[in-house]
């Protein structure tokens, strides 16, 4: 038999026979490997144990320690655990697939009655005992003809559809835990036992169609999560708790901030009280990049498709556009027009009229640009995912030798809002050059070069994606934390020679001759709909008071106060705080808790007490302690709270 080479991470190699799996190789390293061991990493692959190695190559093996393989191994092989567990618990269930997703997995099934919850309870106390069983993993592969057969005589069409779909260089892989078989490309725990027990959950049913098409039959999707131990289970579901409690949609309807309804799928109904949120942000936005040296534009919401056509985006986009057909008069055939999925070529519309010079540029052109895109309906969720949004767009027009300078004063733009809106540290993702791309080898190094420059002048940290910039250029990519850990990719900064070129977009430069100027994209908080779902949920609701829409609260204590509230009131008004009187026959407890829930964050009260020294007691939002502090001094430090951080 023919001999391999096998070559460890410590660079020790070992020569074994041609077809020996990682098993045996964990094996006759030690026993105590042998036991511990889960998978292997085979020249870079994820490996089966039980998968023969037929050339040399370089092997680890992986054990519970190995955070990565094993995570993806115990929730890959919870899937197809619940699986079993459902088929012995409903043996008319019919499965299909289950693959491995964020933080654990999923699986649909088949099944005429609906999943419940006690259902959910009895399928985990199955799959405890499969784990406790400790039934060995094993995997053969079959010819397609084979698998076939099985699949059919065990009355399992969706296995059989999944056969077709197999390519046809790809080893059909079919896999038993203890008497329960299942397709799947593995690879998998040499046996049941080797699952954490205590460190996995069954978390939701919902309803999903087979392989997403919707004229396909409709399938019942179990979520569970898992985790290699039980601490780390509990950290995730106290995790899920935070997020649920902080989750926009519910804080929308608590502040009375907007509404969704499925006469308008993807669309946001805003109410006083969110729309409020966003003209301030907005109004914020617009006085920053006006002393940023931007020049705003509005552009048209309905184009035709020839310009689609000419920038590219109608054979790229296509599918994620509103077409609009209009009889136009006179007009042999309907006009054809979209309504704009993106804001840049209507920006170069604006650059192309008239003649720019050299000394024109940089040119930098900002728009609060009203953008709809076609999402699947399954992918909307709230205002973060959305058919109709606006964004805080904006392109610079300049020259190659202008880019670095560029780049350094958005990074600088976009610290600053960002702290402004309570968001301390960021972190940039730098994707370079892919294999397919346009322009020369000389351009892109001076260009990658001029990013990578002004990130370093800035002193911001950077990690760089390699080759997952643009086909015609580089990108920056701004990721914010949120207060629980989440990460929201935001900003973003993208060099583009493409479109100019695409579009005819010139300037007269020093020598008199024309010259394509180099586009860059840039936007900090993106869309204004999933930037404010951000800041909800970051803060619980708890805007600071120059973003909150409902500022201060007065609330009377006793009718005998109701005209001093009015007073206080119209006080904070003419200071340039949104107040507003609560002289409702309430006790104050109720007014309080109620506008604690509508996360106001002063509630001001006012009682025979403070209208006889002309006081009011302060109770901030979260807050247990009140504070009892004279009319002029509470007017004086609300009106600086109340106003937006670049006006202070």
């Amino acid at each position: 038999m023919s001999q391999i080479t096998l070559t460890f991470p410590d660079g020790n190699t070992r020569d074994v026979p041609q077809g020996t799996t990682p098993g045996e190789v964990a094996e006759g390293i030690s026993k105590s490997l042998s036991k511990k061991a889960i998978s292997a990493q085979v020249n870079g692959a994820h490996w089966d144990l039980a998968w023969p190695i037929e050339t040399d190559a370089a092997i680890s093996i992986n054990t519970m320690q190995d955070d990565g393989p094993a995570l993806e191994l115990i929730r890959h092989d919870l899937a197809h655990v619940m699986a079993r567990a459902v088929q012995q618990l409903y043996p008319d269930v019919k499965v299909t697939i289950g693959p491995v997703r964020d933080f654990g997995w999923f699986y649909d099934f088949d099944r005429q009655e609906p999943f419940t919850p006690d259902d959910l309870g009895a399928i985990e106390a199955e799959m405890k005992k499969i784990i406790a069983a400790r039934d060995k993993v094993r995997t053969e592969v079959w010819s397609r003809e084979d698998a076939r057969a099985y699949y059919e005589k065990a009355e399992e069409p969706f296995k059989v559809e999944l056969l077709d779909r197999i390519p046809g260089n790809e080893p059909i892989r079919m896999y038993w835990h203890g008497e329960w078989q299942d397709l799947c490309r593995g690879p998998h725990l040499q046996h049941t036992g080797q699952i954490p027990a205590d460190a996995f959950k069954l978390t939701r049913v919902s309803s999903a169609y087979w392989l997403g098409d919707s004229t396909r039959p409709q399938l019942q999707r179990i979520y569970g999560i898992a985790f290699r131990n039980r601490d780390d289970l509990k950290a995730h579901l106290k995790f899920l708790e935070e997020a649920e409690a902080r989750d926009h949609r519910r804080l929308g309807r608590e502040m009375d901030l907007f509404h969704m309804q499925e006469e308008a799928p993807g669309q946001v109904f805003w109410h006083p009280n969110g729309w409020t949120i966003y003209v301030t942000l907005q109004d914020y936005m617009r006085r920053r990049q006006r002393r940023g040296g931007y020049v705003e534009v509005n552009t048209p919401q309905v184009v035709d498709r020839k310009l689609w056509e000419a920038s590219g985006h109608w054979d790229k986009y296509q599918d994620h556009m509103f077409i609009v057909e209009v009889d136009e008069e006179h007009a042999r055939e309907k006009a054809v027009n979209a309504l704009k999925p993106m804001n840049c070529p209507c920006h170069v519309q604006v650059f192309n009229q008239g003649l720019k010079s050299y000394r024109d540029l940089p040119l930098r052109m900002a728009e609060f640009g009203s953008c709809n895109r076609y999402e699947p309906s399954g992918a909307l969720h709230g205002i973060m995912r959305v058919r109709g949004f606006t964004q805080d767009d904006g392109h610079i027009f300049c020259t190659e030798d202008q880019i670095q300078d560029e780049c350094a004063r958005f990074i600088e733009f976009l610290s600053e809002t960002y702290r402004d809106l309570g968001f301390e540290q960021f972190e940039i993702a730098f994707a370079t050059r892919p294999e397919n791309r346009v322009g020369s080898d000389e351009s892109w190094d001076h260009v990658e070069g001029a990013l990578e420059a002004a990130i370093k002048s800035t002193g911001n940290a950077y990690r760089v994606e390699e080759g997952d910039g643009a086909f015609y250029g580089p990108k920056l990519d701004f990721y914010l934390t949120d207060a629980i850990g989440r990460v929201w990719q935001c900003g973003t900064f993208q060099v583009d020679p493409n479109l100019p070129e695409r579009l005819g977009a010139t300037y007269v430069g020093e020598d008199s001759a024309k010259h394509r100027p180099y586009m860059l994209h840039r936007a900090t908080l993106g869309s204004f709909e999933r930037f404010i779902g951000i800041l909800i949920e970051n803060s619980a609701g708890r805007l600071p008071v120059w973003l909150a829409p409902r500022q201060v609260v007065v609330a009377s204590i006793v009718s005998e106060a109701d005209d001093y509230v009015r007073e206080v009131v119209e006080v904070l008004t003419r200071a340039g705080v949104r107040a507003e009187a609560d002289v409702r026959n309430e006790k104050i407890n109720y007014k309080v808790r109620e506008h604690s829930l509508s996360k106001v964050p002063v509630i001001l009260a006012i009682g025979r007490q403070e209208v006889a020294d002309r006081t009011v007691t302060l109770r901030r939002l979260g807050e247990k302690t009140t504070q009892v502090i004279a009319l002029d001094r509470v007017t004086q430090d609300l009106a600086a709270e109340a106003t937006p951080p670049d006006l202070r």
